[in-house]
């Protein structure tokens, strides 16, 4: 009797390691395929790229800044069987490499084949503490008539290649921002304002608010 209950126990493991090893072999042999697949279709990072800023204020009260803006930035898929899952995406705005603004989550989307996400985030900045060297030199940049902002993103990334999904990937974005004074008269006014805030004109405890404009379309570096 043990004896055939031994013969049992012993087919039933050998049918259970069958069985697991059949399903290894499967899942391993599909991985592999997804995986050739996926390195020949080899997927190109999106293009991303600033088309607007709408700046609304700078506050140059010592020793923080105060920005209110709105930018519209565009991402385009490149590939043509490997569609984007936008998990988080994160913007915020840096002078001189400093953060001048609070991150603003931005809505997580699928980008198909070639396809095209635009996204237009209102970001500021409430006094943001800076070193002293970054709030004079946004006073000279303000005072010569143009102020250089860069825009990042900031998110994590998913390719779909059919029915497979890739694991999720960092995705970092950076986009110049250009923004000067325009039309010789508004331009003159603009910097004149600028200049005397820099130069102290303004008394303590008053808010000196500057606008500028964005001078064109620029292409962002991107990194995943």
């Amino acid at each position: 009797m043990s004896k055939e209950k031994h013969h049992r126990d012993w087919i039933l493991r050998r049918c259970c390691g069958s069985i697991a090893a059949c399903i290894l072999t499967l899942a391993a042999v599909v991985g592999f395929i997804v995986l050739v697949i996926f390195l020949a279709l080899r997927p190109s990072k999106p293009s991303f790229y600033l088309q607007d800023v709408q700046l609304r204020s700078i506050d140059l009260s010592d020793p923080a800044l105060s920005l209110d803006l709105q930018v519209t930035i565009a991402s385009r898929n490149p590939n043509e069987r490997v569609g984007v899952y936008y998990k988080t995406l994160d913007a915020f705005t840096t002078y001189r490499d400093e953060a001048v603004t609070v991150p603003v989550s931005m809505p997580a989307i699928y980008q198909g084949h070639k396809d095209v996400s635009v996204w237009s985030p209102v970001m500021s900045g409430d006094a943001v503490p800076v070193a002293q060297y970054v709030a004079d030199a946004m006073k000279q940049d303000i005072e010569a008539g143009y102020v250089l902002l860069h825009v990042r993103v900031d998110g994590r990334v998913k390719w779909k290649v059919g029915s497979w999904v890739s694991g999720s990937y960092h995705l970092f974005v950076n986009c110049p921002a250009l923004l000067a004074t325009s039309g010789s008269a508004g331009a003159a006014g603009g910097g004149v304002f600028a200049a005397s805030a820099a130069s102290g004109v303004v008394p303590a405890g008053v808010n000196t608010t500057v606008s500028l404009k964005f001078t064109h379309p620029a292409d962002c570096t991107v990194d995943v």
